[in-house]
């Protein structure tokens, strides 16, 4: 909703935000959903009257409102950022974050030392400090956001990616989003002269439900740039020089977190690194992706003041580590209250085995319906989450077919769960009518 008064702290955020610049540390290697879904540009304005049929989420419910209910402002970094006018513009057609996203900003869950998150980013803080004594600087309270051009151009991801589609991104306006990434203050740290880095912080992507899926997560993305003079007696090149420590690094990286255990190194594609790598470690009979990383790009370096250097850069997912190393079943648990959980986890405890407090069974909901073109998975999962919350398990698609007459009709299955308390049938089959309403209206689809 466009506010009918502006203070000057509302303009001195939005120069902020447009100003602020990004990075091209790789996220790893399932953080980015790659399908073939249609992308849109904001601008399009066919695209802004299917955003106001598919992307106006209903008001959050009880069960949706998790930690806190929506305020009217929050602060990041001694910036307060205002709901109405920095994030949930209701009637703004490029707009689509939910209260149940806004919500989430500011807990900042890497920043609690009795967190999981907040011990295992600690852990790694002890490892560069320990090996690179006041070398890396280190950033955990950025504000999330930024502007399209630091969270995809600055970090040379493609303008046709699906990255960019409003299917996967939460859009403020037109030219400002939540990040996706840590990589989006790259450019900035590097054109305020800072070299060796760490960034750390929540991300905002729409995804799935499922036990490995949360729309906000948290992500530490590391960087360190070479000048010639550190290379030029190797006998190596500075790409090869600096994919060397970069790998030696992460290696020590992970045995510091898992201990000694096999890893191997898999070639992959990012579009800020060259060449780009995935670490694996065998962990628990099975391989375990670490993190993404690469050597940067050089067009990124050359348009941030460092034209004859290289550098590296990795980044990784907080909660997809936390997960094995504290054997942490349900991502939603990570944004819980209950003690039972929060008492569980000690500053500087790494890896202490979470204990399962309860075994409430889950309530299935089957909902089938006739498709459209413009129906998306994620579409559906954004307004499930805005009814339901964290009660809402998993939305998983159980059959498809397609008739005579073209019309292809889906059917979801819908697991509610709470991992604090038992649900009632009336609560479950409240929600669940609720849902019904919501998608149909809101997807435009018809039920069957």
């Amino acid at each position: 909703m466009r506010p009918l008064i502006r203070t000057a702290r509302c303009w001195l955020l939005r120069a902020r935000v447009r100003a602020m610049a990004t990075l091209p540390t790789a996220p790893p290697a399932t953080a980015i959903s790659f399908t073939t879904r249609p992308l849109y540009t904001p601008s399009s304005r066919s695209h802004r009257r299917l955003l106001a049929r598919f992307f106006s989420v209903a008001p959050a419910s009880a069960g949706a409102r998790g930690l806190r209910a929506a305020a009217s402002a929050v602060e990041v970094g001694g910036v307060k950022i205002a709901r109405e006018v920095d994030v949930v513009k209701e009637d703004d057609l490029t707009n689509n974050v939910p209260d149940t996203i806004f919500s989430k900003i500011g807990l900042q869950l890497h920043r609690r030392d009795n967190h999981p998150l907040g011990i295992l980013k600690n852990t790694i803080y002890n490892y560069f400090d320990k090996n690179f004594t006041g070398q890396f600087d280190k950033f955990d309270d950025l504000c999330p956001l930024v502007s399209v051009k630091q969270n995809f151009d600055d970090v040379l991801v493609p303008s046709d990616h699906v990255s960019r589609s409003y299917n996967d991104t939460y859009y403020v306006d037109g030219q400002t989003v939540l990040r996706c990434h840590t990589s989006a203050h790259q450019a900035e740290l590097l054109r305020d002269g800072h070299t060796h880095f760490l960034v750390t912080g929540d991300v905002y992507r729409r995804d799935s439900i499922d036990s490995t899926h949360y729309p906000v997560f948290h992500q530490m993305e590391g960087f360190r740039v070479f000048s010639p003079d550190e290379w030029s007696g190797s006998g190596m090149d500075g790409t090869a020089y600096a994919a060397a420590e970069l790998k030696k690094i992460l290696e020590g990286l992970a045995r510091h977190l898992f201990g000694a255990v096999d890893m191997r190194w898999v070639d992959t594609y990012f579009p800020f690194t060259n060449p780009s790598f995935e670490l694996e470690i065998y962990f628990q009979d099975d391989w375990l992706e670490v993190l993404g990383c690469g050597v940067t790009e050089q067009e990124i370096l050359k348009r941030n003041g460092r034209r004859d250097h290289v550098a590296w850069a990795f980044g990784l997912g907080l909660e997809r580590l936390a997960m094995v190393l504290f054997d942490i079943p349900d991502i939603r648990l990570f944004w819980s209250n209950d003690k039972r959980f929060t008492s569980q986890f000690s500053q500087g405890k790494l890896g202490v085995k979470f204990k399962p407090f309860s075994k409430f069974p889950p309530c299935y909901k089957d909902m089938s319906f006739w498709i459209n073109d413009a129906f998306t998975e994620n579409n559906l999962c954004e307004v499930v989450r805005g009814i339901a919350g964290d009660l809402v398990e998993e939305v998983k698609l159980i059959d498809n077919f397609t008739n005579k007459k073209g019309m292809t009709s889906h059917c979801y299955r819908i697991a509610y769960r709470s991992m604090e308390r038992s649900l009632t049938d009336e609560e479950i089959n409240n929600l669940q009518l609720n849902v019904r309403e919501a998608v149909k209206d809101k997807l435009k689809v018809e039920l069957r």
